[in-house]
């Protein structure tokens, strides 16, 4: 017994012996893995080969993987061909790796997962970190503007904080939301993407056919964009600090009336009634119309620009410190960033701090969980704010400051002007908005067994807001009456819960398929409560103690849920990589909708075929990838006001026996047959890639139609209702997209690559249940928006007198299209005369490098569409009294038609609003980049293992008519109205845009 106890002993004790030798023969390998730029490349998989051992690269490069010297080690990443080096008797081994000639193998993630590219058969744009992290933006949003195909991104001006308006393949809904879905690391998100910091993004994908973007239903019938932010990799933890500061300076300014040209102007608009002498201007006729402070100023020559005095030069800074790095087992990815945003108009800024930390562990061979957290905190002043309007209007010849330098609330005796700089005076005007949100994305990732997982998915989303605002008794909304206040606080918890089964198998070694089943739930409380009072006693409580008020104008309380049940199921098959079918099924359940129809059910299919792969085209010398793509299916909308469905009941007030009593009243009519509105589209393309990846891309065309659109529908107001929302009408979506990628030159160190992104997209009326609905503005055949007017088409001259009067006008006024030709002016003679919606968007960014040196520029267009500018209505009154446009204005001595003669006894010009439409084409220099990398040995001597220097020019230059004929400013607008602006409209409460220097750093440790 006890010699067979040695034996094992002696057994054991060997082979410890022997593990030890071999661990011996183990060296440690380390090294550094370029791209074909000489550019650090993470992420790179290096793997012992034969063996599940190994490691990746850290973000600069770096790896460290201890291996036999008879080992080989296999160097891998997506997008590049791999290469495998003998380890011997080395120990540092560096590698620059090749891109694979095929572009469309590239990895990027679709819903609920990842495919190949060359595997997809859905319409998906990508935009990567590259392009997001060449332009100083406050919303990730912005970089989808001219990147993306089939995307339309507007922004008008600069307020600190605004969000960009995005639209994927153009408007469907009238009534329901025509937003994109945003998914953040898998989680659908309601809050916004406002709180994001743009530097924690990896990657955007934007899914934009029903094959792609079925699998979430109703949430993504207006497209989706898929957002996924850094994590971690193994291997050296690195400590990377990205800055940079710029400043702001506005890019031009409406131009109104100087001293002089206003004294002038006013003269005029007496002339024009006969209470001014034609002729020069005299100094008695002066005395007669113009107030001792205006003469004043006419004989010192004296001019007040307001606008000027509202200014400043703003700036820009973001500076962030990110740590990555981890093992075999966690692997994480930490950043905090904080942004500032200081407008060119005073009281507008906006503040951000974002922490961020995104955590992989791997708890057993099979099971793994991880986070990706956000916590953000802003300050946003300004939001509803903007003194540009009354500055436009103030009069020049006022006196804004007496001698001692004491602000003067009223310049001249109009009592409705007061002075616009008493609107910034600290304390004055106050309008904070802070949020606070806390967004969550947890998983756990079980592999049940080879080819077949379970996730589990939790994103828990909380969003406080509160938005104060006081106006004191020194500005002009209240011109000495009592101060007010107000405070709206907002609470909103979002969350989704999601179970997905995963399933991937291949089958004799040319069938592969992959099957994905879904079951997702999620729920939304959103709760507001607002207070407004009246008489706030002293101005430094501002609206932090609202019940010393003398009176409450206003309070009110409100709660709003809803709920979507969801399943999807989705299989994918190739057949060797050359056949790719894709076939899907959602069913939707919304509280949305009555017991009737809560439940939707949204099927797609899509084709594929790798053309390349087949014998014809199999030895071409030019063409690399070649695949032709079909799909169709069809998509809900939900995205309506909860409770819809009901009929609600509202208070009022009435006599009972002579005492005032409350009641209340069937406010709104029900609709429990309400249904989902449902869009279908078929979509086809092409992806290719020719003379070895030198020229790719893709095209598109598309048809989307939309049916039992959501909106409301008008009734008698003998009913006692004004309408109630049903399904009514459809629209139509039919579009043309492309985008192209060359490698002009690559020539020794030198290269220079453009990318052109072309969308077109015309969306149109199909019915409606009564023909055109012209008070709504609607006409089949038309985009779903357009401007309706009457049609200026000169001025009157004097030759024209008589033909004037017929028409009822006057020489020197607004001379309008008779369409219909009946001798009057009229409604009937409105026409269409066009819509906000572009005929067609471009996008085109050139880079340039040689050795560590790179320059880029990006340029941004939107062609054919119309604006109403609303400072050539609102602000070219042409009466006399408040200072107006610079415009060229009708006299006896100038007979033009641009604009007619001013007028004191009209408020507004006859037909002034044919005076605000415009061409909107615009195209606008969005970014130019300067960087240099110094080399890894310059780099080391300070400490650091890369360094990049850079700085970018942001929006220099707008060519457009109506900026440099019609002296507007910036003709970008929003498409739908949002944010206190009319969809298509120009107004004050857009702050100009600006130009903006900034310097930048980025370095890693």
């Amino acid at each position: 017994m006890r010699k067979k106890f040695y034996t094992y002993l002696s057994v054991v004790f060997m082979l410890m012996l022997s593990a030890g030798f071999v661990q011996a023969q183990d060296v440690q390998v380390s090294g550094t893995v370029l791209d074909e730029t000489g550019m650090p490349l993470p992420g790179v998989s290096i793997l012992l080969k034969g063996t599940t051992r190994g490691t990746t690269t850290d973000l600069d490069g770096k790896y460290s993987i201890a291996a036999p010297a008879s080992g080989v080690l296999v160097f891998s990443f997506i997008g590049y061909n791999n290469i495998e080096e003998t380890i011997g008797s080395r120990t540092r081994i560096d590698v620059s790796l090749n891109p694979d000639v095929s572009n469309l193998e590239e990895v990027v993630v679709v819903g609920y997962g990842t495919q190949k590219k060359s595997q997809l058969t859905g319409a998906i744009s990508s935009v990567g970190n590259k392009e997001i992290q060449e332009l100083p933006i406050t919303d990730a949003r912005q970089a989808l503007q001219g990147r993306a195909a089939g995307v339309d991104v507007v922004q008008p001006g600069s307020k600190p904080g605004s969000a960009p308006q995005v639209r994927i393949r153009g408007r469907r809904s009238f009534n329901a939301s025509n937003e994109p879905l945003y998914v953040i690391d898998g989680i659908p998100t309601v809050g916004g993407l406002e709180d994001i910091n743009p530097q924690d993004i990896t990657s955007m994908e934007v899914l934009k056919d029903a094959s792609a973007t079925a699998i979430y239903g109703s949430r993504g019938s207006n497209g989706v964009v898929l957002i996924t932010t850094k994590r971690g990799g193994a291997g050296k933890t690195v400590v990377s600090l990205d800055s940079y500061y710029g400043i702001s300076s506005e890019l031009g300014r409406i131009e109104v009336f100087d001293g002089p040209a206003f004294a002038e102007y006013k003269r005029e608009s007496r002339r024009a009634t006969g209470a001014y002498p034609e002729g020069p201007a005299t100094e008695e006729a002066d005395k007669k119309i113009f107030e001792p402070v205006e003469l004043e100023s006419i004989a010192l020559g004296r001019s007040t620009d307001y606008v000027a005095g509202l200014m400043r030069q703003g700036n820009i800074q973001s500076h962030q410190v990110g740590v990555s790095g981890g093992n075999d087992k966690t692997t994480f990815f930490v950043s905090g960033n904080y942004f500032k945003d200081l407008g060119v108009i005073i009281n507008q800024d906006f503040t951000r701090y974002t922490f961020r930390i995104n955590l992989d562990h791997k708890i057993t061979k099979n099971v793994s969980i991880g986070t990706s957290t956000l916590f953000t905190m802003s300050e946003r002043n300004g939001e509803n704010f903007n003194p540009i309007g009354g500055a436009l209007q103030e009069n020049p010849l006022g006196k804004p400051y007496d001698d001692e330098g004491n602000l003067i609330f009223l310049p001249t005796s109009d009592g409705l002007r007061t002075n616009p700089f008493a609107e910034v005076v600290p304390g004055a005007q106050v309008d904070e908005t802070y949020r606070t949100r806390i967004f969550n994305s947890l998983y756990v990732n079980w592999e049940i067994t080879k080819g077949l997982t379970y996730r589990v998915n939790f994103g828990p989303d909380y969003t406080v807001r509160r938005n104060g605002r006081f106006t004191g008794a020194q500005t002009n909304s209240r011109r000495g009456a009592d101060p007010t206040g107000s405070v709206d606080d907002r609470f909103q918890f979002n969350y989704t819960l999601e179970n997905i089964l995963n399933y991937t198998k291949t089958f004799n070694s040319v069938h592969n398929l992959n099957f994905t089943a879904l079951q997702s739930f999620q729920r939304d409380r959103f709760e507001q409560s607002s207070i407004s009072v009246l008489g706030i006693p002293a101005p430094s409580q501002l609206y932090h103690r609202l019940g010393d008020a003398s009176q409450i104008t206003g309070a009110s309380t409100n709660l709003v849920e809803w709920a979507l049940l969801s399943y999807m199921g989705r299989v994918n098959y190739d057949y060797k990589g050359k056949y790719l079918l894709t076939a899907s099924a959602r069913a939707d359940g919304s509280s949305r909708f009555g017991e009737n129809n809560k439940f939707g059910f949204f099927p797609s299919a899509a084709f594929g075929w790798n053309m390349h792969q087949e014998e014809f085209l199999k030895n071409s010398s030019f063409v690399d990838q070649l695949k032709f793509r079909v799909s169709y299916g069809s998509i809900g909308n939900q995205a309506i006001t909860p409770y819809q469905t009901q009929a609600l009941l509202a208070r009022t007030s009435y006599s009972w026996d002579n005492t005032a009593a409350f009641g209340y009243w069937p406010n709104t009519i029900g609709n429990p047959d309400l249904r989902w509105e449902t869009s279908t589209t078929f979509n086809t393309g092409f992806d290719f890639s020719i003379f070895k990846n030198r020229v790719f891309g893709s095209i598109e065309y598309y048809v989307t139609n939309t049916s039992d659109l959501l909106a409301p529908q008008p009734l008698p107001n003998s009913t006692g209702f004004g309408g109630f929302t049903t399904n009514i009408g459809e629209t139509q979506n039919r579009g043309i997209e492309m985008s192209l990628s060359t490698l002009n030159i690559e020539k020794g160190d030198f290269s220079w690559s453009t990318d052109v992104i072309f969308t077109r997209n015309r969306e149109k009326i199909v019915s409606l249940p009564n023909g055109d609905d012209i008070a709504a503005g609607r006409f089949i055949g038309q985009p779903l928006t357009v401007f309706y007017d009457l049609k200026k088409i000169g001025i009157w001259q004097t030759s024209e007198k008589d033909l004037a009067a017929s028409f009822g006008d006057k020489v020197g006024e607004i001379k309008i299209q008779d369409t219909n030709g009946d001798g009057r002016i009229n409604s009937l003679d409105r026409v269409i005369l066009g819509s906000a919606v572009a005929d067609f968007a471009l996008g085109m960014t050139n880079r340039f490098n040689y050795k560590g040196f790179d320059v880029s520029f990006f340029l941004f267009g939107r062609f054919g569409s119309m604006i109403r500018s609303q400072f050539h209505q609102s602000f070219n009154s042409l009466f006399g009294r408040y200072n107006n446009l610079a415009v060229d204005y009708w006299t006896p001595s100038n007979p033009t038609n641009a604009y007619p003669r001013p007028n004191q006894n009209q408020e507004f010009p006859k037909y002034n609003s044919s005076m605000s439409l415009f061409d909107g084409t615009f195209v606008k220099v969005r970014n130019i980049n300067f960087g240099y990398n110094f080399s890894s040995d310059i780099a080391k001597k300070i400490g650091l293992t890369s360094l990049r220097l850079y700085s970018s020019i942001q929006n220099p230059f707008i060519f457009s008519e109506y900026r440099k004929v019609h002296k507007g400013i910036d003709p970008e607008t929003f498409i739908d109205g949002e944010q206190g602006v009319e969809g298509g409209v120009i107004n004050a409460n857009i702050a100009p845009p600006v130009v903006q220097y900034t310097f930048g750093i980025n370095a890693k440790f």
